[in-house]
């Protein structure tokens, strides 16, 4: 009896540390307000999708720095959501208003 609770017990503590792992690689937002990107640089798990929000009442247009991704003009309310499945740095801005600058950094 001892030995099937202690199995029982170690398949519990692998079902949440499963679940802990997969978690790593949730969702993740960036929130567009006052002419900015929050949070600036976002730091996640490969596999992690991003999706922006503009809380602005003026419309922005969220791009990568290479051309790699590219969101349609935001409108207040609008999101656009992107999967970062490869290690690295990525930098993005708006293309309507270029002094708006992000970061993502995705680790393996």
């Amino acid at each position: 009896m001892t030995n099937l609770l202690t199995k029982i017990v170690a398949l519990g503590a692998l079902v949440l540390l499963l679940g802990a792992s997969h978690s790593l690689a949730a969702d993740a937002q960036v929130k567009i307000a006052n002419f900015t990107f929050d949070p600036p640089i976002l730091t996640m798990k490969a596999g992690t999708t991003v999706t922006w929000v503009n809380n602005d009442d003026i419309p922005h247009l969220v791009s990568e720095k290479d051309g790699k991704f590219r969101s349609s003009a935001l409108d207040t309310g609008d999101k656009f959501s992107q999967t970062f499945s490869t290690a690295g740095t990525v930098e993005y801005f708006c293309a309507i208003h270029p002094h708006m600058t992000g970061k993502i950094v995705v680790e393996p």
